[in-house]
């Protein structure tokens, strides 16, 4: 008895330990949150006395930000919609940043310190135009300050303090396209000036008052114009001519339009195509010739006088005043790793007010944009600060001959995700050696060395904290046996490859690829796709991975192609092929050469088929499969799905040993007048599939219809193309297909009434998962279809099943006519969808669960469970142990189901989840304008302890067992001697 009581109160003791564990203090361990902006478009500098400095920015992403001039931090950020493409930014009354988006149709105020909207306005137009907003200090009005924004061909004028509409006015007719409204000093008036039909100069003189049109000038020029208008006084306008050969200087006071023409080739000396910059240089103009820069000033007699010509220049910002009278404006030039930032004065162009030269990484590229802000230094003087936008998307800021800060906001724009496995760490080389050099380690016992003396700085401080987050166990540069550790190889729309580390989400490395440099060969490269191209067993610890990188040279199908192939430990680009074939399709084969080399099969626009690696070896593998290498092509636009093979070598068409002919096999063509095709879906080539047998509550064998040439396919009729909403239920028609890619054949179609897009779905093993709108419901849907093979249907035997004795492994042909099943289901379901996946384990043991990215930016997992098409209204008791749940009309969502928390993955695009060599785990990554990292178990980890497991407990629980044994053993010697002696 008192053995059992210890024992009791050892057990009691340790349960009562764990049951007030809590899993919200993990929450950040396993996951990381990084926020971006994107490429900057457009700044506005905000450095008031009081206050911290900030500057606000618009970039490609929608995105409007307030920036930390010390650090780049955000200070906050609102993301706009996807079609909701900024146009123009400017901050009013010194509180209010003003936005000017969706074509100038809506005008925002956000609060300057918070980024709060403060008001909305909706303006309607007649016809498309491009946006311009002014935001002059004081019209003198009757109202407060007025906001000046033209879009859609209609001028408004609105109030700053609410977003009031003061007066409209139409002025975009007859197909004239106004450029510049310009606010002459102390004036009630204002012009709105662009070209119209036949090369018009058109000038409106508008009162700011009512909007009343006080003039209307027109006047044509006989040589026509070429470009936009340059505005570099507040009374003059200059534009290039039909031909690019001359200039044309336009002076409009009061309404009088008059002409003067000026010959390039005067004003240089020699002749050639111009091209006149948008910058907004005061009483100048910027022409640029090759890549020289030719700056001509504008004198008050109209006439032009070239000031300077000056090479290399990449970027040209517009002028700044800071002082009476003073205005300046920056240029960059760029030679190799070093840019030089002159800050010429406006008003006198031999002197300069600065002059620095700075030495930057040369894997940003080019530089595409600047913008200059002044501030005064201590001894009183002026001095200046340059933001500079990069080719690769990446923000600087330059203070003082230096980079104070700079951002890789490539990160917002990924294209494509794959993952690398980490080098195994060798014997006898410690990890430290891996990931730091001597000076670095030296530093870092320093830092801690103050830290622990209480002479650290707070920069101190947080470089600890910093040196102790990448020596921790999940930050280290080599793989795990969980396979926790991973790099993230990232293609960016700048054509820049980033290397993420899964442990803490840093930046191991980053490439722009030359393949990919705007002043290349090719003249707008864009990547489309990230392939595995070389992965070499652990044992070869002296070769790296390497990954494959395709472009294109622009957006036609036509357009040639780029290949790039990039070491995947160091960032090394080891070779790249450009230009090439043109390409349509990617195709990885399932092959891989003696060097380990996967073998791809990319696809051009005719149709033949280029296979890389380009070696003989490759071809020997390719010619034994000749004949069993097939694909499929979607055309949206002619609503055409076809197959085709590979047949032969094209050496009679082309001389070229790695080129092959194809043959089409099969074409599904859909009328277009009652079906448009808006979505497809297949299953991942990487995917596990543990069992293709499954016991269901009745002891019954269903064998899942396992095939990885199953296409997914939804169409709807071409009244439902719209938004939600933009038709009736009764027209509206939602169809669904299952084709077999081998042969053409149409396993399912399934109809859906009263049912629109989009369609977002998911194919896992036997079933796919869509999600759709239902028009007579008025609610979002998600529908289940389960596919099984009934060819085995005489072998449902459990017992067969465990002995072995089933047809399993017997081959299955695709050309075969299957003999299927499927069971369908639907649920309501209360948000909309932007993507949608599934995990993936290493196995495929682990149960299932949906990753599904919620309007709202963040991503739910649902347990696949709930998508069950045999889930019933009572089901029986053999059911409910079977994990079958009772059936719902919606599928519920907890707030705990969140796998990102509280957290935001604004602009979210894409989930990926990624295997872990640990079966219970897999790895998702979210990506958008910001990316998301974690790991998920959607079974639990049974397969392992958890992270907060006490060990010390454990082995206090084995000590006091073992001296609890050792002391009963000592009791019954001492007792059966007691007996012996009676």
């Amino acid at each position: 008895m008192a053995i059992r009581a210890f024992l009791l109160c050892i057990i009691l003791f340790s349960s009562s330990y764990t049951s007030f564990a809590l899993y919200e203090d993990q929450v950040g361990l396993m996951d990381w949150h990084q926020q971006y902006i994107g490429k900057v478009k457009k700044a506005v500098f905000q450095t008031q006395k009081a206050g911290r400095k900030r500057v606000v920015v618009s970039t490609e992403e929608n995105a409007i930000a307030a920036l930390d001039l010390r650090h780049g931090e955000i200070f906050w950020r609102q993301i706009l919609g996807v079609n909701d493409v900024i146009d123009e930014i400017d901050i009013a009354l010194g509180k209010y940043v003003v936005t000017l988006s969706s074509g100038g149709s809506v005008l925002r105020a956000w609060n300057l310190p918070d980024g709060q909207m403060v008001w909305e306005s909706f303006l309607l137009g007649s016809k498309p135009s491009r946006s311009l907003l002014l935001t002059p200090t004081n019209f003198g009005a009757d109202k407060d300050n007025v906001i000046l924004a033209y879009g859609n061909g209609c001028l408004h004028a609105v109030s700053s303090i609410d977003g009031d509409i003061l007066w409209k006015k139409e002025l975009a007719e007859n197909g004239i396209d106004v450029q510049h409204l310009v606010h002459p000093e102390e004036g009630d008036t204002i012009y709105a000036l662009g070209i119209g039909e036949a090369s018009q100069f058109e000038a409106y003189v508008i009162n700011v008052r009512n909007g009343e049109l006080l003039k209307h000038s027109s006047k044509g020029f006989t040589g026509g114009f070429s470009g936009d208008l340059s505005l570099p006084t507040s009374d003059k306008v200059v534009v290039l001519d039909s031909s690019k050969s001359s200039l044309v200087s336009i002076s409009f006071v009061g309404g009088e339009i008059k002409f003067q023409e000026f010959q390039i080739s005067d004003l240089q000396g020699y002749s050639g195509e111009a091209v006149l910059l948008p910058s907004k240089l005061a009483g100048m103009v910027a022409i640029k010739i090759d890549r020289s820069l030719l700056f001509v000033k504008l004198k008050d007699e109209g006439t032009l006088e070239v000031v300077d010509t000056v090479p290399h220049v990449e970027a040209v910002s517009d002028s700044l005043s800071f002082a009476e009278g003073q205005t300046a404006f920056g240029l960059i030039q760029q030679d190799g790793a070093k840019i030089q930032l002159t800050i010429k004065s406006s008003n006198d162009w031999k002197s300069h007010f600065l002059k620095e030269s700075i030495e930057f990484d040369q894997q940003r590229g080019l530089v595409h944009k600047v913008f200059i802000n002044n501030y005064v230094r201590t001894d009183r003087t002026y001095g200046f600060r340059a933001l500079i936008v990069m080719e690769d998307h990446s923000l600087l800021l330059l203070q003082q001959g230096a980079v104070v800060w700079n951002r890789e906001d490539a990160l917002a724009s990924i294209i494509d995700v794959t993952t690398s496995e980490l080098p195994v760490q060798k014997d006898g080389v410690s990890v430290a050696k891996v990931e730091h050099n001597l000076f670095e380690w030296l530093k870092g016992h320093l830092l801690k060395l103050k830290a622990t003396l209480m002479l650290a700085t707070p920069d101190d401080v947080a470089a600890v904290q910093r040196i102790r987050l990448q020596s921790a166990e999940k930050s280290k540069m080599t793989r795990d046996h969980n396979g926790f550790r991973k790099l993230l190889i990232v293609l960016t729309r700048a054509g820049k490859l980033f290397a993420l580390h899964t442990g803490d989400g840093r930046i191991v490395w980053s490439r722009l690829l030359n393949a990919f440099h705007k002043s290349g060969t090719c003249e707008s490269p864009r990547g489309i796709k990230l392939h595995q191209w070389q992965v070499p067993h652990h044992h070869a610890l002296d070769e790296n991975p390497s990954v494959l990188v395709v472009g294109t040279c622009g957006h036609n199908s036509d357009a040639s192609g780029i290949l790039s192939f990039v070491d995947a430990y160091k960032g090394e680009e080891l070779n790249y092929l450009a230009p090439v074939h043109s390409i349509t399709q990617i195709i990885p084969l399932p092959f891989t050469d003696s060097t380990e080399q996967h073998l791809h099969l990319i696809i051009d626009s005719e149709g033949y088929g280029h296979l890389y690696p380009r070696t003989p070896e490759a071809v020997d593998i390719f010619q034994k499969e000749l004949g069993n290498i097939y694909w499929y092509s979607v055309d949206i636009n002619n609503n055409l799905l076809k197959g085709h093979v590979v047949k032969k070598n094209c050496k009679e068409e082309i001389a070229d040993d790695y080129c092959f002919e194809s043959s089409d096999l099969w074409s599904v063509i859909f009328p277009s007048d009652s079906e448009k095709i808006i979505a497809t879906s297949t299953r991942k080539f990487s995917e596990v599939v543990h069992t293709q047998a499954k016991v269901n509550a009745d002891q019954d064998v269903l064998y899942k219809y396992i095939s990885k040439n199953l296409l997914f396919l939804a169409t709807v009729t071409p009244k439902a193309m719209g938004d939600i909403g933009s038709v009736t239920p009764d027209d509206s028609w939602l169809f669904v297909y299952l084709v077999d890619t081998i042969t053409g054949r149409v396993l399912l179609r399934m109809s859906h009434h009263g049912c629109q897009g989009p369609v977002h779905a998911v194919f896992s093993e036997n079933w796919v998962v869509y999600h759709y709108f239902n028009l007579r419901a008025h609610r979002y849907e998600m529908s289940v279809v389960e596919i099984y093979d009934q060819s085995r249907a005489d072998n449902k035997d459990v017992l067969k099943l465990v002995l072995g004795k089933h047809n399993l492994s017997a081959p299955v042909s695709s050309y075969s006519r299957p003999e299927i099943m499927t069971k369908s289901q639907s649920y309501f379901f209360t948000h909309s969808v932007k993507a949608v996946a599934v995990t993936s384990t290493a196995k495929g043991i682990t149960s299932k669960q949906l990753l599904i990215g919620t309007i709202g930016d963040q991503v739910l997992a649902l347990d696949k469970r709930f998508l069950d098409p045999r889930r019933s209204l009572n089901p029986t008791q053999a059911e409910k142990e079977e994990g079958i749940m009772p059936l719902t009309d919606t599928l519920p969502i907890m707030p705990q189901a969140f796998v990102t928390h509280a957290l935001k993955v604004e602009g979210l695009r894409s989930i990926i989840a990624i295997p872990a060599k640990l079966e219970s785990t897999t790895l998702i990554f979210a990506h958008g304008v910001d990316l998301f990292f974690t790991r998920l178990a959607p079974s639990k980890t049974y397969d392992s302890l958890t992270d907060d497991f006490n060990y010390a407990l454990l082995l206090l629980t084995i000590v006091a067992l073992v001296i609890s044994i050792f002391v009963t053993w000592i009791w019954s010697e001492r007792k059966d001697l007691q007996e012996k002696w009676r």
